[in-house]
């Protein structure tokens, strides 16, 4: 990815600085559950410390996650675990007979719930930035302001009714959808407790953030990047800190290495990335890198070098 690329990845998605990292980071979303679970069924965990989530799709479930939420969720309730903690679910209802795990099509007129659970995976480092800054277990209930819950839900019940060729990747590109919308309307709902991301959420400090994504390169200041949100120097600092908990030159460092990380993946030389992110300086920029991963820069591009072409 050189200069003029990079640029055009930009424009392509626009000024929105966490459309932007969300591109970076690279998820891949895998379902590896869809179906009515019938009968005196019990399930739990899936794989802890992975990142998962849950919907429900028909029926209704008790949830419990000790320590952290115990409740009913309802058809177009849907649960995300950053890192996925211990945690049961069993019908809402009594029901009677052995558990069974059936398709949509022949258990329209069975009791059970139906579910849909899926992990999400970041194939860049920069991830857990992202996954420390929401909290243990979340739910997003279905409803009227929720639109896109109520699109994606009706999408999936139609496609499980007329399953065909190709439905397991539908599925998975529909919850990698799924996926994106609950993270932004986490940042919706609650931009008091979003951590470092509550920065693309407000208005003034998504302006210098979105410019610090547009141009890495440029020799940031304090005052510059006070300038770009309209606030004088000493009211953007403080904001920024108590909006993210950083400042705004940890952000900055933070947003240069995780570009930094993408660029070495593809290809590009120590001396051309850091160029690229800020850097006059191929040490500084290496020692940087080296703080915030621990591991040379020159490493990670050489392990791409060593993968096989495909």
């Amino acid at each position: 990815m050189n200069a003029e690329k990079y640029n055009s990845v930009a424009l392509e998605y626009g000024d929105d600085a966490f459309s932007q990292m969300l591109h970076l980071l690279r998820l891949d979303v895998n379902v590896y559950y869809n179906a009515k679970v019938c009968g005196n069924w019990r399930l739990t965990e899936h794989s802890l410390g992975s990142t998962c989530f849950h919907v429900v799709m028909t029926g209704a479930t008790i949830l419990d996650v000790p320590g952290h939420f115990k409740g009913v969720l309802n058809s177009g309730d849907l649960v995300i675990f950053p890192r996925e903690l211990p945690h049961t679910m069993v019908s809402a209802i009594p029901l009677k007979g052995v558990q069974r795990h059936l398709d949509y099509r022949e258990a329209q007129d069975i009791d059970g719930t139906g579910l849909l659970c899926g992990s999400a995976h970041f194939r860049h480092q920069g991830s857990r930035y992202l996954l420390d800054a929401l909290p243990p277990v979340f739910i997003i209930r279905y409803g009227p302001s929720n639109y896109w819950l109520k699109s994606l839900l009706e999408i999936f019940l139609a496609e499980n009714m007329k399953a065909g060729p190709a439905s397991k990747v539908i599925f998975d590109r529909l919850s990698e959808l799924l996926f994106v919308y609950a993270l932004r309307q986490y940042l919706m709902d609650n931009p008091a407790q979003a951590g470092m991301l509550a920065v693309y959420g407000h208005p003034r400090l998504a302006m210098t953030v979105n410019a610090i994504h547009r141009h890495p390169d440029r020799e940031w200041t304090l005052d510059s990047m006070a300038k770009e949100a309209a606030l004088s120097r000493t009211s953007f600092a403080e904001t920024f800190k108590a909006v993210s908990g950083w400042t705004a030159g940890q952000y900055l460092t933070w947003w240069r290495m995780q570009l930094a990380w993408s660029l070495l993946s593809d290809g590009e030389s120590t001396a051309e990335v850091s160029n690229k992110v800020g850097y006059k300086s191929e040490s500084a920029f290496s020692r940087a890198f080296q703080k915030m991963f621990n591991t040379p820069a020159g490493r990670i591009r050489r392990s791409r070098a060593a993968q096989p072409v495909r």
